[in-house]
């Protein structure tokens, strides 16, 4: 066979296209060598290459890498709301992944942050699933964009470490389809990921590895997903269930190929679906066969760390800066208390977890610019008590200084892939540490590094100014150094609110689970969505962030553009002298609905930079998805006739104004039954004129006259029209008989 004729499953025997759906090892593809199939590499992302030292041999060592860029994981990328940013992130990661020959990298994951306590929190993108999908497709397009794959992960409904192997995730088809599934479904619509990694966990009682309606009827039906489906590590527990699916690729091999080689001979799989399976992985490999055969590639170190750096600066978030304490000047006196600024927290724990190229502490960057800063460290790392001699050492730092920049957050032992955590507060030590500094001196800082978000309320009276940081990756001590000192104004927005109390979120009833199960009875009520429809008071809304330039949006227009579509137009002014980036956010919010509905929901967003003084118009296409919601009833997307508003502001509630549009609505309407209730035969199109014809005989002798004092009328609409007999006596059997009957004429 010629090296440029690529084999398909018609050249393999049975037993190689039942190998080929099991990997070869722990980190690489089944190969066919005697085919032409090679095995490439698939290793561990999400933030960077993790390609494990031990990996040739199949071994695992989830501290032993080759280095790479930590870029900030998501928890901070996410903050940037900047998709082109994230786009080159994801181009440098595909570089890395041809030096090393990796043909598939592992990530991103997508899944919603639905309880602030989640383990991997760090690792994924927002409680939102627009703002999700919309700067995680960046990553996608852009490594596949260098001809290596990604693995969008994990699918679906991951959202806890707590029995995740094995946890039944109970969840409505309404909130699957509104809060769990649109980042999954926008990236495969619109970068289309060489690979999905289906998660551990159940959906209603199946494992995603074995639910055909996840991975074939969902995934490959409706979405039109082309790739392949994978399984997390150890995911598969039923190869021939899991085959029939629709998965594509056990990882890590059970070295079991002989059961599908067996179920595909006495019929338990159909020929075709293993055909279909094996040429998936066939043409995983010509797809990545370009970018694996190219020799003695070198990326450029300095130029990704640099995009490590810009990452990590759009990723920082200011949610305080009373008295303008921040910039700091760079004459002032300063004090550098916290052990985060000599030893950085850059990087989640687990298997995302990357041997950086480089490595830059704040206080090594302050040493390398010149700037002179008293430091101690004030705490330890460990769950000891607190050392009382270092914290006497950091209040006597403080006493002096003009500002005092305190490096305060959670330690790697917090927080990590494997469990979830079981507080948002961070250490007590740090916070009696904060307490003792501030009775010395008010001008403190407090700059955070932390994975998820952590409870803020309890202590912020003690500082002037708070910088959320999350894990900023290699390049953080650099980018913290930039903005402290206003070489670049803080943009970061937060894409998840931070609550005033953990008991405040409402999946804390079901958190985590009990009996093998977890029940998502919150619904779509995810992270802002319940509390800014039931006005709960949150320490910081989801998409606040300051700047240090002012801003101000006017001029907000809307206008119809379809039957149910929109354009939201907007100026936006930086009213200061300072250059920086504003992020505008439009969100939907629906008039009276048929169903539950969240207040207002996010449809669209921009970074905007702009030079003081200046402004821009900008405008945002709202399709009509925007505006629906999933209907258990249809089965499908749902836009109501009605007006909505679109809001635009920059917070989910810091809300400049909102233009209202009335839409057509899909008209789509259930056929009625005589179980239809006689308030939905009045509100329905054709229902309504047999409703009228009703009240027209009534009394006539035809038919029996209906009650006309308001509380029998309402008693009436929600009564189904086969038990109208309980309103109107025997005569309502004739009613509902002729309303049956006009309707079957009607609706020809």
């Amino acid at each position: 066979m010629s090296s440029n004729t690529y084999p398909s499953v018609n050249d393999l025997t049975l037993e190689e296209r039942a190998s080929l759906t099991s990997g070869g090892d722990a980190w690489h593809l089944q190969s066919v060598e005697s085919k032409g199939i090679p095995g490439y590499m698939i290793t561990d992302g999400p933030h960077g290459l993790r390609k494990s030292l031990a990996s040739s041999t199949g071994e695992t060592d989830l501290n032993d890498s080759v280095p790479a860029t930590c870029f900030p994981p998501a928890a901070g990328l996410s903050s940037s709301w900047n998709p082109e940013l994230i786009h080159r992130v994801g181009e440098a990661m595909g570089e890395e992944c041809i030096q090393e020959k990796v043909g598939v990298i592992l990530g991103p994951g997508v899944n919603i942050k639905r309880n602030p306590l989640g383990g991997r929190c760090f690792e994924y993108w927002s409680e939102d699933p627009y703002l999700a999908g919309h700067e995680a497709v960046g990553i996608v397009a852009g490594v596949q964009s260098k001809g290596v794959g990604t693995s969008l992960k994990h699918f679906a409904a991951n959202n806890q470490e707590t029995d995740r192997l094995r946890i039944s995730a109970n969840i409505s088809q309404r909130a699957l389809r509104e809060i769990y599934f649109p980042a999954f479904e926008h990236i495969v619509k619109t970068a289309q990921p060489w690979t999905i990694m289906c998660s551990y966990n159940r959906i209603n009682g199946v494992h995603s590895a074995q639910n055909h309606w996840l991975l074939t009827d969902v995934l490959r039906d409706e979405w039109g997903f082309e790739g392949i489906v994978m399984s997390d590590w150890g995911a598969d527990h039923d190869r021939v269930a899991s085959l029939n699916a629709g998965l594509n690729l056990e990882m890590p091999p059970s070295y079991t190929d002989d059961q599908i080689v067996y179920a595909a001979r006495d019929g338990r799989i159909q020929p075709e679906q293993l055909d279909r399976m094996a040429q998936g992985m066939i043409d995983l490999v010509n797809k990545t066969r370009a970018a694996m055969s190219v020799e003695n590639y070198r990326f450029d170190v300095d130029a990704h760390d640099e995009t490590a750096h810009q990452a990590a600066v759009e990723s920082m978030v200011l949610l305080k800066n009373d008295d303008a304490i921040l910039p700091v000047a760079k004459d002032a006196k300063i004090a550098v208390i916290g052990e985060f600024a000599r030893t950085p927290r850059y990087q989640g724990g687990g298997s995302s977890h990357i041997t950086p190229t480089k490595m830059t502490s704040f206080l090594d960057t302050l040493a390398a610019r010149g700037v002179d800063a008293a430091f101690a460290p004030g705490f330890t790392f460990d769950l000891e008590p607190a050392d009382r001699t270092l914290e006497a050492e950091a209040v006597e730092t403080a006493k002096n200084a003009d500002v005092v920049l305190m490096f305060l957050g959670l330690p790697e032992a917090a927080e990590s892939e494997g469990f979830d955590r079981e507080t948002l507060d961070i250490p007590a030590k740090q916070v009696e540490l904060l307490e003792a500094v501030a009775a010395e001196n008010k001008n403190i800082v407090v700059v955070l590094s932390n994975g998820s978000v952590v409870s803020v309320a309890p202590w912020a009276a003690n500082a002037k100014g708070i910088l959320e940081s999350w894990l900023l990756g290699q390049a953080g001590g650099q980018a913290l150094a930039d903005v402290i000192f206003g070489k670049v104004s803080p943009s970061g927005k937060l894409a998840q609110t931070i609550p005033m109390d953990i008991n405040d979120d409402p999946s804390m009833v079901n958190w985590p689970g009990e009996e093998g199960h977890v029940d998502y009875g919150e619904g779509v009520f995810v992270g802002y969505r319940y509390y800014d429809t039931y006005n709960k008071a949150v320490d910081y809304p989801f998409g606040y962030g300051l700047s240090y330039a002012t801003f101000e949006l006017t001029d907000i227009k809307a206008e119809k553009t379809g039957a149910n579509t929109a354009r939201v137009s907007v100026t936006v002014a930086n009213t200061s002298d300072v250059d920086a980036a504003e992020t505008v956010q439009v969100y939907v919010a629906p008039g009276k609905a048929a169903v539950a509905r969240p207040r207002h929901e996010l449809k669209g967003f921009r970074k905007v930079f702009l030079k003081g003084g200046e402004s821009a118009e900008i405008s945002f296409d709202l399709d009509e998805r925007a505006f629906a919601y999933w209907s258990e009833k249809f089965n499908d997307w749902h836009v109501e006739a009605g007006e909505y508003a679109i809001e635009v502001g920059t917070s989910s509630r810091d809300i400049a104004g909102a233009a209202m549009v009335a839409l057509d609505g899909d008209g789509k309407a259930e056929p009625l039954t005589e179980w239809s209730t006689f308030g939905e035969w009045s509100c329905d199109p054709v229902g309504s004129k047999v409703v009228a014809a009703v009240y027209a005989a009534g009394g006539s002798g035809e038919l029996p006259k209906l009650p006309d004092n308001d509380m029998m009328r309402m008693f009436l609409n929600s009564t189904p029209i086969n038990s109208m007999s309980t309103i109107v006596g025997e005569g309502g059997k004739r009613i509902a008989a002729f309303m049956l009957d006009e309707y079957a004429k009607l609706a020809k």
